[in-house]
């Protein structure tokens, strides 16, 4: 661990400026889903608690460095005041007073919530500019971004560098979380991938392969592979200009001695609709005129076998169609094997991505999981091995 943490840094009446992921899912202005805003709330109860002052800085949608009144942060403030428990004040510097002056006159205990920081150019853009005046306002920085630490923006990387920097304790879950995934886990070691496309998660797959000893594929990527190899998968979803790729990395998997689990058999459906005709065939026997939508019983036990000899599992992406019953089935049943063997201590399981994050809640095990990232880019590309700029900075603090 080469970053620092809220314990590493005193912050006994400083300004600390925390990078924050607040952008959440609104609806005629109101936040229809606060879990975004309910994971910061342990870093800025610890920041008062240690005598700081917290700044939140965040972005919200992309007003592509101009200022839209509708992009505004504003919307979150009942949001964040009924997870803290208290008022927050917000920055608004439309109203002619700078963010500083607001910053100046906080009072211990106080909260403040800057304007969209992608109101201004200069963060996108990294600009060296935008970053010492964000600095200017505070006396320490903290990330608890991660789902956005894969931007080299200015709040996330140019700051970083000019202030004593350190991650909140939702950063620091997410990297400790996936450093016990991936950087030095128990093993053997299983990995879940799914979703729809191959070429998507090229990447992806090339850095697990050489990572782990089992890796399962799923939903629409498994029918690419499967094509691949010269299994007739009818009308089902594929990308068959990707077969010379998906044969190449079953090479690598062979040859870095991981095993490569896809499906032996299939529930196909003739329409893409709830509650379509289905049934249960081999892999082998898919109708021409059918689409496989979920994996079958003997593919979910074969899996489940493997998860039963694995100490350590990352997942990203469903098996299935698991939006449309009944084929939810197969990851519903995936899904329960790992959160039983989490909750009896024999499984580090550590899960993200908005399709699979939806999956788990939709499967009732949410509460479960060893850990859950909120994050969407920043945890795939942490999976695919890249360095992460917002990560990067902490670490050079």
């Amino acid at each position: 661990m080469g970053w620092k943490t809220l314990d590493d840094i005193n912050l006994d009446g400083k300004t600390v400026l925390v990078r924050v992921d607040i952008n959440v899912p609104v609806k005629d202005g109101v936040v229809t889903d606060a879990t975004r805003i309910e994971r910061i709330v342990p870093t800025i109860k610890d920041i008062l608690a240690a005598g700081g002052k917290p700044v939140l800085m965040a972005h919200f949608g992309r007003p592509k460095g101009m200022i839209v009144p509708e992009l505004s942060l504003k919307v979150t403030l009942p949001a964040l005041e009924k997870a803290f428990g208290q008022p927050v004040i917000f920055a608004d510097e439309s109203e002619g007073k700078r963010a500083g002056s607001w910053i100046n006159e906080m009072n211990p205990g106080d909260i403040v919530l800057l304007e969209n920081l992608r109101f201004h150019p200069g963060e996108e853009a990294n600009d060296p500019g935008f970053a010492a005046e964000l600095a200017s306002l505070g006396d320490v920085y903290c990330n608890d971004a991660f789902s956005a630490a894969h931007r080299a923006h200015a709040s996330t990387e140019g700051i970083a560098h000019l202030l004593p920097a350190c991650a909140g304790r939702l950063m620091q879950a997410e990297l400790s979380a996936l450093e016990a995934a991936l950087g030095n886990p128990d093993r053997p070691v299983c990995a879940v991938v799914g979703g729809a496309k191959v070429s998507t998660k090229l990447d992806l797959l090339g850095n697990l392969v050489s990572k782990v000893e089992y890796l399962v594929i799923g939903g629409g990527m498994a029918n690419t592979f499967l094509a691949a190899q010269g299994v007739d998968i009818g009308k089902s979803l594929a990308e068959h200009d990707m077969a010379d790729t998906a044969l190449e990395i079953l090479d690598k998997a062979k040859a870095a001695g991981c095993e490569i689990i896809l499906p032996v058999d299939i529930i196909v459906a003739w329409e893409f609709k709830e509650n379509a005709k289905h049934k249960t065939v081999s892999v082998k026997a898919c109708p021409p005129d059918a689409m496989i939508l979920d994996a079958g019983p003997k593919t979910v036990a074969k899996i489940n076998a493997v998860i039963d000899v694995s100490k350590t599992l990352i997942m990203n992406g469903p098996l299935g169609v698991f939006e449309i019953p009944p084929f939810q089935e197969g990851t519903f049943a995936m899904l329960g094997e790992i959160a039983k063997r989490t909750k009896a201590g024999k499984l580090v399981s550590i899960a993200g991505g908005g399709d699979t994050v939806a999956a788990i809640n939709a499967s009732n095990h949410a509460c479960d999981f060893t850990y859950i990232s909120t994050a969407g880019g920043a945890f795939l590309e942490w999976m695919e091995g890249k360095t992460l700029p917002g990560v990067a900075a902490l670490e050079g603090a």
